[in-house]
């Protein structure tokens, strides 16, 4: 059944024409696909942008599909640069532009000329047609043909595979910030960076920061007769035009990519925090680590979160040799290995940074570098799923009693809850320890109100996470496990039920009656 705003639909398409968006490929007018071809030769009007001089790199891939009768519409960028008197400034010149330009087309559309926008590579990708899409899709017919990306015709000039396997591949504007590109640098196997020319210099910044220069390649107007492909290290950066690209395949296939062989003297222990559990809370920083290590050294369920690259070396062992484990480390270290060691959460919180400092405070090993590279804890990762509970004072107390006597945990517990201060509880409970939360709950029950608020996480960011947010009374210890974390909120530690949801958080301000202090 044909329905009133179909009807409509249907007799707007007929009395106007169709927007197209044609994807030329790279440059090469041989890579025009054969839908592309035949619809730039029907359109009525042929559209693409241009810079200030008038030429058209689109427009010369593809005239051999022109048919010389068409209507052509130059759609000439006011600026190319950031220097602008426009009062909105670079970005408030390009809206005024793109509107000025969607009206242009819109006129044609509007006296039933079907309009043929070219655009370099692929219309969705990097491109200007983007900009007209969004302004005329809801009111015109469009539709858009795909083309091959510049990604893909700079990896067929290079001739090796940008990905293989697990490899991801990274595609950047050169023109972010180096800081921000040497951040996104730092955690990616494959990378392809965009929008060369002026911003050349600060890629090559970003790549040396985190030791890719030496991995990366130049491909320059990639599948033309004018193609160059060259060491990214030989590049002229005065030479460098826009329709360029940096090109770095993963390490798999990278023949410039050549594992480093330990040398006496060069090597380092580096301490890292994957984080809690989640890939995405694994800092920039850490992947940095992660990826310049020659060897992995750590508890094997925790380096089973790391994919090593060709070449780098796992040595894992149990969770109870850390002072063997630290030793290992910087043994490997002292002949030339950049080693990683491997913790979950901080490396400085109940984890390896401390035992591999103890360990390298001996004179054995006191040439050899040591340094810790922080990562997001279990407190911090369950308090931010429930809110601000940790938005005060806290201590951080692990109730296990492997390496300290129970009575310490017991008297640390006792002065944190007569301090008010909210508790974080690392290392509750395992297969072999199960009477201590139960002994921690005994001693909570006799300190503090049944109503005092208890978070419960398990897992948090992982793939079991569990979340409960209860009270001393109501709490069941034998749901704890090794991988359970608690917090203990202070007498200031506040559940709000919200319609926008539930937030649990200790105020930072001080009150007459103690609450908040």
């Amino acid at each position: 059944m044909t329905t009133p705003r179909n009807e409509e639909s249907a007799a707007k398409e007929a009395r106007y024409g169709k927007l197209w968006g044609v994807g030329l490929g790279p440059g090469d007018s041989e890579l025009v696909t054969v839908k592309a071809a035949r619809i730039i030769a029907a359109a009525d009007v042929i559209a693409y942008h241009s810079a200030r001089h008038g030429n058209s790199i689109a427009r010369g891939v593809a005239e051999p599909y022109l048919r010389g009768d068409q209507i052509e519409e130059r759609l000439m960028y006011p600026i190319t640069v950031e220097a602008t008197d426009h009062p909105g400034g670079y970005r408030g010149a390009l809206n005024d532009f793109y509107a000025e330009s969607a009206e242009t087309l819109a006129t044609h559309l509007r006296a039933g000329r079907d309009v043929c926008l070219l655009a370099e590579g692929d219309p969705l990708f990097f491109s200007s047609y983007m900009h007209m899409h969004k302004r005329l899709a809801d009111d015109f017919d469009a539709e858009i043909i795909p083309g091959v990306t510049s990604v893909s015709g700079a990896s067929s000039a290079l001739g090796i595979p940008l990905v293989e396997g697990e490899e991801i591949l990274t595609v950047v504007p050169g023109t972010l910030p180096v800081d921000e590109l040497t951040a996104v640098f730092a955690g990616a196997d494959a990378i392809a960076v965009l929008k060369l020319g002026r911003t050349f210099s600060t890629v090559c910044t970003a790549l040396e920061r985190v030791g890719r220069l030496d991995e990366a390649w130049y491909v320059e107007r990639a599948s033309t007769p004018a193609q160059r492909v060259l060491p990214l290290t030989d590049v002229d950066p005065s030479e460098v035009p826009y329709f360029s690209m940096v090109v770095v395949p993963g390490r798999r296939n990278n023949p410039r990519f050549e594992a480093s062989v330990p040398e006496p003297g060069t090597g380092e222990v580096v301490v890292v925090g994957l984080g809690p559990g989640a890939p995405t809370q694994t800092t920039p920083q850490v992947r940095a680590e992660l990826a310049s290590a020659t060897d992995f050294v750590g508890y094997r369920t925790y380096l089973a979160r790391v994919t090593p690259r060709p070449g780098q070396r796992m040595h894992a062992s149990d969770n109870r040799v850390e002072a063997e484990r630290a030793e290992f480390a910087l043994d490997l270290a002292s002949r030339g290995a950049r080693v990683a060691v491997v913790s979950s959460g901080d490396p400085g919180v109940f984890a390896m940074a401390a035992a591999v400092a103890e360990v390298a405070a001996q004179p054995r090993w006191a040439d050899v570098p040591v340094r810790v590279v922080p990562g997001v804890t279990a407190a911090t990762a369950v308090a931010a799923v429930t809110g601000a509970p940790l938005g005060h004072d806290f201590a951080v107390i692990s109730l296990s009693d492997r390496l300290k006597p129970w009575e310490l945990i017991e008297a640390r517990i006792r002065h944190a809850v007569q301090a008010d201060l909210v508790i974080a509880v690392y290392n509750p409970g395992s297969q072999s320890r199960t009477w201590q939360v139960p002994r921690l709950h005994d001693l909570l029950r006799e300190m503090v109100p049944d109503d005092r608020v208890l978070i419960v996480g398990r897992d948090v960011g992982g793939p079991e996470q569990t979340l409960s947010v209860t009270t001393v009374g109501a709490f069941d210890p034998s749901i704890v496990d090794m991988r359970t974390m608690l917090i203990i909120g202070s007498s200031a530690t506040t559940v709000a039920e919200r319609s926008g949801g539930r937030l649990v958080f200790t105020p930072r301000h001080h009150t007459p009656d103690g609450h908040g202090v």
